[in-house]
């Protein structure tokens, strides 16, 4: 797998991020100040992510198209930081909410709420996202 990685991001180049503009990939941050990228990773276009309150995206991170990344929630006024860890992948259109950690290696499926934290090495999806095995 490693290998694999190693060559798909032989060119990666880190993406210049200007709050509220999309990126070179179509992606948008808000909270730049309060956003952290890894390196070798792979953000879908049209992906939102509001930084206010932190959101860590650790290295070799895959997050799939139009998702959503939310370090505030206007609904219920929850706040708090988001990390995805090294090396885990999050599924097209899935929305995460303020406070959670996907962990190292672990898998979201496509079309996932996360209102809590996942787990290391396993795989997780559904509304609200679960764990539904190991990796």
């Amino acid at each position: 797998m490693k290998q694999n990685n190693e060559k798909r991001f032989a060119k990666w180049k880190r993406p210049r991020i200007v709050d509220g503009r999309p990126t070179r990939y179509g992606w948008i941050v808000q909270g730049k100040k309060n956003f952290k990228l890894g390196k070798n990773t792979d953000i879908g276009a049209f992906t939102y992510i509001h930084a206010k309150h932190g959101v860590f995206i650790e290295d070799e991170v895959q997050v799939g198209s139009h998702c959503s990344i939310y370090s505030h929630s206007t609904i219920d006024g929850k706040k708090g930081s988001v990390t995805l860890g090294r090396n885990c992948k999050i599924g097209s259109h899935s929305v995460m909410m303020p406070g959670v950690r996907v962990g190292k290696n672990s898998i979201v499926g496509a079309f996932s709420f996360v209102n809590k934290s996942i787990p290391d090495n396993v795989v997780a999806w559904g509304v609200p996202a679960r764990v539904m095995r190991k990796v």
